[in-house]
């Protein structure tokens, strides 16, 4: 699991978490097709996150690994 405010920094969706703390609370972030204003909210394996048009979902480390070319 990790925390929505968290996720937006690692999938490049904002540049740093002052940012992410600013859309969240307005309202800008939709987790699931529903917006959501919870920084710390987990987000599990499947979730899809949406920001300005743009979507990311945290997969699991197992599932990244198996993807890497070597």
């Amino acid at each position: 699991m990790i925390r929505l405010g968290q996720f937006l920094k690692l999938a490049n969706l904002v540049e740093h978490g002052g940012e992410a703390k600013e859309v969240i609370a307005a309202g800008e972030v939709q987790v699931n097709g529903e917006i959501d204003t919870r920084r710390g909210r987990q987000l599990h394996v499947g979730d899809v996150v949406e920001l300005r048009g743009q979507a990311a979902r945290p997969v699991s480390e197992a599932d990244y690994v198996d993807d890497l070319p070597w």
